[in-house]
């Protein structure tokens, strides 16, 4: 696929990017060629392939799902300036 230099203009200007004449026609001949290389993947065979997230086929790890309230609940708040019971204490702010 050929890119042209009002093409590689209007992509400057989308990405905010000043270049020069000489720039323009160096990107052409760059973009060009990796457009190029894009299309070869076009020639690739994927009809069997599966989709994939990653090259090595791993399992997430899972733990329980139990709700419990980690049994350390006095260790949460011994840091707390101001606590009862197992609760924090914080000043009303809405009346």
């Amino acid at each position: 696929m050929e890119i042209d230099e009002a093409t590689v203009r209007r992509i400057a200007r989308l990405a905010r990017i000043k270049v020069t004449d000489a720039e323009a026609k160096a990107l052409e001949t760059e973009l060009s060629g990796i457009l190029d290389w894009v299309k070869q993947l076009d020639e690739v065979d994927v009809a069997n392939v599966e989709p994939m997230t990653r090259v090595m086929p791993m399992t997430l790890k899972k733990r329980a799902d139990k709700v419990t309230d980690g049994e350390i609940a006095d260790e949460i708040v011994a840091n707390a300036p101001a606590r009862e019971d197992h609760f924090f204490v914080v000043p009303k702010v809405v009346e």
